[in-house]
């Protein structure tokens, strides 16, 4: 039991690390778009079509700005679950009522980080499809 949180924490790791990979791409994916709709050569129709796609991009990032604000909610909280049941056997006290609410908040966190990750990946292959 006391190694759930260390396999937990390492999970949310790969999480991040994918969700940080996601963002740089969209990072760099959007310097390239305002290079081109600041260049004098870019026609009309292109500039509209990159201001288009700065839009998806921009909500992109917000979708996995929110999904890394959750996982690191959720390592914060884990950390202070294991931190309370430390406290708790080191002083012998019952801090279950603490430890349970802190436990839900987690898991409600890491549930939700996931969707909005899909969500994410659900605009970006809708945005591939219209290029297709």
């Amino acid at each position: 039991m006391s190694v759930v949180p260390v396999f937990l924490l390492a999970g949310i790791g790969g999480l991040l690390v994918v969700l940080n990979s996601r963002l740089v791409r969209i990072v760099d994916r959007s310097r390239e778009l305002q290079a081109l709709t600041q260049s004098r050569d870019t026609p009309v129709s292109s500039e509209r079509e990159s201001k288009t796609e700065l839009q998806a991009l921009k909500r992109r990032m917000a979708l996995v700005m929110k999904a890394i604000e959750l996982l690191t909610v959720t390592i914060l909280l884990v950390a202070l679950v294991v931190a309370v049941v430390f406290i708790s056997v080191v002083t012998q006290l019952d801090l279950a009522l603490l430890v349970v609410p802190l436990f839900v908040m987690a898991m409600v966190c890491l549930m939700a980080a996931p969707l909005l990750f899909q969500r994410e990946v659900q605009l970006a292959t809708a945005q591939v499809r219209r290029w297709l």
